[in-house]
């Protein structure tokens, strides 16, 4: 028996997937359920992930031996760029067989594995494909971050219905919480905005608050 795979993206770069997908981990390990965190393509570094080192901070836990053997981070490129871009930079293609294979190594061990992308759907991981390409060739659920930040109405509103245009699920809308507009009433209405939206078009789905860690 194999653990789920939730796909973590975002409305846009900067949003806050690291910092939930490290929060969702630490969150369900808590309550029993045995999660682990997997980059699926790591530009701006060499060699070791700072996102995985990232979720391993917030989820107060060491390094794992899947961290050691890269099982969680098989790709990694040195250029901070969009994917397509960092690979051109470093001469060489992302192998996909060799996520995809890491990827249900974890999820052989792990009852869920919180897989995050790099930006948004719409980010092209080669000059064919985009991250909801990814997505919706391995037909995973999704939990898209958002945030009370102006503008995030638009771009929320954006990625769901690239999400049904595909017939795409979204398990989840986490709400980073650390991402709040400095206008509180902006804040307030975004939230109450989007979750009118979410339980009328996507009633399925969670909503999930991401606080600020103390």
């Amino acid at each position: 028996m194999t653990g789920s795979v939730y796909f973590i993206s975002g409305i846009d770069t900067g949003i806050g997937k690291t910092y939930t997908t490290g929060y969702l981990a630490k969150l369900w390990n808590e309550q029993g359920q045995k999660t682990i965190t997997q980059k699926l393509v790591q530009t701006g570094n060499v060699d070791v992930s700072e996102d995985i080192e990232q979720h391993r901070k917030i989820m107060g836990m060491g390094w794992f031996p899947e961290d050691d053997s890269k099982l969680t981070m098989p790709e990694i490129f040195s250029y901070p760029a969009s994917p397509h871009l960092a690979t051109k930079i470093d001469g060489r293609e992302i192998d996909f067989a060799k996520i995809e294979r890491a990827t249900q190594q974890l999820a052989e061990k792990y009852e869920v594995v919180l897989l995050e992308g790099a930006g948004g759907l719409m980010v092209p991981l080669t000059t064919d494909l985009l991250s909801i390409d990814y997505i919706a060739a391995k037909q995973l659920p999704v939990i898209l971050v958002s945030s009370g930040r102006l503008g995030s109405i638009n771009h929320t509103i954006l990625s769901l219905e690239a999400l049904k245009s595909r017939g795409l699920e979204l398990y989840a809308l986490a709400y980073n919480l650390n991402d709040e507009s400095q206008d509180e009433l902006i804040s307030k209405d975004t939230a109450n905005y989007l979750k009118a939206y979410l339980a009328t078009h996507f009633p399925q789905a969670l909503w999930i608050d991401i606080p600020v860690l103390k």
